[in-house]
């Protein structure tokens, strides 16, 4: 019987990664709750080895329950009645089977109800729900806003809303609105606190809502009377339960049909302040975007992988002037060139995941009363930059990626790609939202530019190239040091310009070229632990990195101010 974990051992390698043992101990602190709870481990192998078999459980879920719905739920989509949204009912029939497996609250502390896992491994999940459906990932994915409620809410919210995710209540974040898109500064939807009930009472629309009709939502809101900007925004928490919101309108949408984008209309609904006020968009949205970041990350890498496995089942059986088409060069290139995506894709995810690990193991740690030692201070600040740095960059690189694999999976169908009956047509519907929502790529380089500039991802790649590599892997690694050199020199030429303008105009190259390059390093150091997995990917993906730092060099050397005024009348 298939098993989406079981059957990818290039998964399970990063549950061995030379930051794991760090990330377990933080998130047990240091194996406090092993006399506590009867399911708490007792050691690091304990750990992993829970790790595992929830992700086999998931795996089996994936493979033989999501993924076989998922034609009927893309057919079906949710419906709505009487102004709530209804799931297709397919639907329904994946959310019943991971609450009966106990997969909600995967990060959340067990005193709540949760499994306590790190990121990394809920990133894993999320890969293995995604290759099953990627719109069911939207649903289910969304517990992750609990992160939000245990990093800002205060212990009385914490006990009443935490233990409902952890039982399988979904969740949604409401942030846009029909003029707030990616400037969430016009954020206009009025809160204002109403006195006698001590409540805030919730008016206006919002647009674009995943999951909009969820159990619990976590709310961004202009609390600040006669404020036009992110510093009189605030987030509420708003309890279905309690009315006073209704579905308006559910998209009609390309793909991830079975995922309702709901347009949300609110009538004085009460809700609560989510930590202080002011600090909405400031702080908590950017906390929450960056986990949904990291989460498009994973379902980018989940939809790659099924992108590659369609493309090479049909390249295997299909025949043409004699042969399988697999013996093609031309298909043979395709296939190969997508699973390099992919493992380089997956390596940057999870290296991401880990980075994300660290400091929050950190932070909460000190949110527990622990007085940090100036040791774990410079760790948090060093890993929560690293994060920092590197989750555009997975967002970015892992979302164009699935849109690129999903393309080229048609390709190797040929006509039948373009056939409905063919699952491709729908990875490939699916993934075009990918490099959209939270942050569209041109977004994630904005996130990305003062990384580049200021040099940081150049020292994180040197330091990269410092570590020891297999001997099979040394000639790629000398190859990968030339794309570094080649790399510096064109970001110093662009500084030496300064030119503000231009260094706009070629920041998507250079931050491609970052990406390339860094994606190059982690798949290397992956194949000289694990040749047997990663060696050929490492191969292609350093050529492929190659051509991609070429031809975006030639490109960046040879801009001129006359090509800007050409570009921007180009555009007219």
């Amino acid at each position: 019987m298939a098993n989406y974990y079981t059957d990818h051992p290039e998964i399970g390698y990063y549950l061995g990664s030379d930051l794991m043992r760090r990330i377990v101990e933080l998130k047990e602190h240091f194996y406090e709750d092993k006399d506590s709870y009867d399911e708490a481990p007792v050691d690091f192998g304990d750990a992993v080895a829970n790790y595992e078999k929830v992700l086999e459980i998931a795996g089996d879920i994936a493979a033989n329950v999501i993924a076989v719905n998922s034609e009927a739920v893309d057919l079906e989509g949710p419906h709505l009645v009487d102004g709530r949204m209804h799931y297709a009912s397919k639907t329904v029939e994946n959310l019943a089977a991971m609450r009966k497996a106990g997969l909600s609250g995967v990060t959340m502390a067990r005193r709540y109800g949760g499994l306590n896992m790190p990121n990394i491994v809920f990133s894993m999940l999320s890969e293995l729900v995604s290759a099953a459906d990627a719109s069911f990932q939207n649903i289910w994915s969304l517990q992750s806003c609990a992160d939000t409620l245990y990093e800002f809410a205060d212990e009385d919210q914490r006990q009443r809303f935490i233990p409902r995710v952890c039982k399988g209540e979904t969740m949604s974040m409401d942030l846009t609105e029909p003029d707030a898109g990616s400037d969430l500064q016009r954020v206009m939807l009025k809160a204002t606190y109403d006195e006698a009930e001590g409540c805030w009472r919730l008016n206006g629309v919002k647009r674009f809502i995943t999951n909009g009709d969820s159990d619990i939502h976590l709310v961004l809101a202009r609390s600040e009377e006669g404020t036009t900007d992110g510093r009189g925004l605030s987030m509420f928490i708003y309890d279905k339960r309690n009315g006073g919101v209704n579905v308006r309108h559910i998209e009609n949408k390309l793909g991830i049909h079975g995922s309702p984008t709901c347009e949300l209309v609110y009538k004085d609904a009460k809700a609560e302040l989510c930590g202080s006020t002011r600090l909405g968009l400031i702080k908590y949205v950017m906390a929450l975007m960056n986990g949904a970041r990291l989460g498009i990350g994973a379902q980018s890498v989940g939809l790659s992988q099924e992108a590659f496995n369609e493309a090479l089942s049909y390249a295997k059986e299909r025949a043409q002037f004699g042969k399988k088409i697999i013996n093609f060069p031309a298909v043979y290139d395709l296939l190969a060139t997508m699973k390099a995506k992919l493992d380089a894709g997956r390596s940057l995810l999870y290296r991401t995941a880990s980075l994300v690990d660290i400091y929050k193991g950190i932070e909460d740690l000190q949110r527990t009363g622990k007085e940090l030692t100036p040791e774990e201070r410079a760790e948090m600040k060093k890993y929560s930059r690293l994060a920092d740095a590197f989750t555009p960059i997975c967002k970015g690189m892992n979302s164009e990626y699935a849109n690129q694999n999903a393309y080229d999976a048609i390709g190797v169908h040929g006509g039948s790609g373009f056939i409905m009956e063919y699952k491709c047509q729908r990875l490939y519907r699916d993934a075009r939202i990918f490099s959209i929502y939270e942050g569209t790529t041109q977004l994630q380089v904005v996130a990305a530019i003062r990384y580049i500039t200021n040099g940081t991802y150049l020292s994180i790649m040197k330091d990269m190239l410092e570590a020891p590599v297999s001997e099979t892997m040394e000639p790629l690694k000398a190859r990968i040091a030339a794309l570094v050199r080649t790399y510096e020199e064109t970001l110093e030429a662009q500084k030496a310009d300064r030119d503000e303008d231009k260094m706009d105009f070629v920041a998507r190259r250079l931050y491609d070229m970052t990406g390339v390059i860094l994606m190059s390093l982690l798949i290397v150091a992956d194949a000289s632990k694990a040749p047997e997995l990663f060696e050929k990917s490492a191969n292609v993906y350093v050529r492929l990195a190659e051509a991609e730092v070429a031809r975006n060099k030639a490109f960046v050397a040879t801009v001129t101010p006359a090509d800007l005024d050409n570009y921007r009348q180009a555009a007219e």
